[in-house]
């Protein structure tokens, strides 16, 4: 008897093993100056990114509680407005670029895990149905499904104004001279840090606020899961000073979601399931012919 031995050459082992790598996506992070995440609290794996058609997708699980995981990716303290369902975490409004938002230190990183209720609660959040979700309870259905980070750098702030002997001559107009040395500071909420009088912020224009609008919302019809208002957990945060370098963002980060089962639908999520394997042999072993068909 001979034995014959099958190889492979090693370009076929490198096609298959990029093959693979193809076929199973590696969980990551989205975003340049923040990387964002999303992170699956009751298992407490991270969920896998999948990019289809220039969007960022992943897949939720019913029922399941989650956080979007911020990590300041740079050496400067940056702002973080966070929204998810169309919703700010922080407020509740129906969520804008302009709005309050948390602040990260260089390299800092923070989980946020729930709707702010208050300097030391949040109502977490957790995959459910559309009609359950905090959004739709609200009034406010039309961007169920998706999560956005919309990033801002921080104003640099000059020095201080030197010191002027008596005898050297006094600028005209003292509020000009004053402006180039003091810069406004809006009050935040810190580890994380939230603005409490966003509202006196500076709005974008409306046709700026209406495109911003339009590249947050979803591009196909609302999913089928939404984000829920879940229990109430301790989350402590404090108050911090920060002054956009910008009103228009200096990133914005956009990850929507769905149900595996969907995203696989869609083809989104590659299907690894295989077809039904035949057996040649179903039948039992009762003697005869082929008989003719009905």
């Amino acid at each position: 008897m001979v034995f014959r031995r099958t190889c492979l050459s090693q370009p076929a082992l490198a096609m298959l093993a990029a093959l693979a790598m193809l076929t199973v996506p590696q969980a990551h992070a989205v975003g340049r100056l923040i990387d964002v995440q999303v992170i699956d609290r009751d298992s407490g794996e991270t969920m896998p990114v999948y990019r289809h058609h220039g969007e960022h997708w992943v897949a939720g699980r019913p029922g399941a509680r989650y956080a979007v995981s911020v990590r300041n990716a740079s050496s400067a303290r940056l702002l973080g407005v966070v929204s998810v369902d169309g919703v700010n975490v922080v407020s509740g409004e129906t969520a804008a670029p302009h709005q309050t938002g948390y602040v990260l230190s260089p390299w800092q990183q923070y989980s946020v895990s729930g709707w702010r209720k208050s300097n030391s609660e949040v109502a977490a959040f957790h995959f459910t149905a559309p009609s359950a979700s905090y959004a739709e309870r609200t009034g406010r259905p039309a961007h169920v499904g998706v999560i956005g980070v919309a990033v801002f750098r921080e104003k640099v702030v000059p020095p201080p104004a030197l010191f002027m002997p008596d005898s050297a001559p006094v600028p005209h107009n003292r509020s000009q001279e004053r402006g180039r040395y003091e810069a406004p500071h809006e009050p935040l909420l810190t580890n994380p840090h939230v603005p409490q009088n966003a509202d006196l912020l500076e709005s974008p224009a409306p046709a700026e606020s209406m495109a911003m609008e339009r590249r947050m919302a979803p591009a196909s019809p609302a999913p089928s899961l939404g984000t829920g208002h879940g229990a109430r957990e301790r989350d402590w945060i404090s108050h911090t000073t920060f002054d956009r370098r910008s009103q228009r963002p200096d990133e914005l980060v956009r990850i929507r979601y769905d149900s595996h089962e969907n995203l696989v639908a869609m083809g989104i999520i590659p299907s690894r399931g295989l077809p039904p394997r035949p057996n040649p042999f179903p039948g039992g072993l009762t003697p005869g012919y082929a008989p003719d068909p009905y």
